[in-house]
């Protein structure tokens, strides 16, 4: 069984760098992240879908069957996100272009799909904390790729920003919340994975701290600009990826 899932986790970071490898080949007069960001769309799309699948339609209920034993879909799942995330890890550490707290986000994201891959259960929860953590992923990639072509500064950029915020407090701070309770008090979760979902939570408060002071910035920059009668400033629409 764990040779089989070990096999399954080097498919999935096989599939990834090809497909990353694909993308520099036909976009070889862009950039390295270009193609980079293309893949995390993809991977948000995709585990979007399927931790949103898993739990709201195939099952467990994560908030009322966490440290349950892991189900076939939920392997395949977490299979999957673990060959993302190491390649996306090395990727980061070999570019250096990302700072300590996603460095942290993706080393805590490692460790929580090793650990239930190696216990076999407490799937449930992880596949929750993927949701809602992954939701709010393509329209970071949205965004940057406006901010690449000079479309951000539009009613385009507004709506994904608007979007990215009443999602990410929606579902990674209110429904995060939630779920950070649940898991600390069943019975059935592994302490050290109880530790990694806080320590999580709390990643997603610094983020959230960012994105209060990059709204905060645009807001006055847009309402000063409307006093003076003039259009709104163009903004680089940079906010911590997550």
């Amino acid at each position: 069984m764990m040779f089989f899932i070990i096999l399954q986790v080097f498919c999935s970071l096989l599939t990834w760098l090809s497909f990353y490898r694909g993308l520099r080949r036909w976009q070889d007069h862009r950039a390295p992240e270009w193609s980079c960001r293309l893949v995390t769309l993809a991977h948000g799309l995709i585990v979007t879908f399927l931790s949103g699948y898993i739990a709201l339609v195939d099952g467990p209920w994560p908030l009322t069957h966490a440290g349950h034993p892991n189900t076939a879909l939920q392997v395949c799942l977490m299979c999957l996100s673990l060959g993302y995330f190491l390649f996306d890890l090395g990727w980061c550490l070999f570019f250096g272009n990302e700072g300590d707290l996603m460095l942290s986000h993706h080393l805590l994201s490692v460790s929580g799909l090793v650990l239930v891959l190696l216990l076999g259960k407490s799937a449930t929860e992880v596949n929750a904390v993927l949701f809602v953590s992954e939701i709010t992923n393509p329209l970071l990639q949205v965004r940057w790729f406006l901010r690449e072509a000079g479309r951000y500064p539009s009613l385009a950029g507004d709506v994904v920003d608007f979007l990215f915020v009443v999602l990410f407090v929606a579902l990674r701070i209110v429904g995060g919340a939630w779920i950070m309770r649940v898991v600390l008090a069943s019975t059935q979760t592994f302490w050290m994975l109880k530790m990694g979902v806080l320590v999580m939570y709390a990643v997603s408060w610094a983020f959230m701290l960012d994105i209060s002071r990059f709204a905060r910035r645009k807001v006055k920059k847009r309402r000063s600009a409307w006093q003076r009668g003039a259009e709104p400033p163009k903004s680089n629409g940079h906010l911590p990826t997550c």
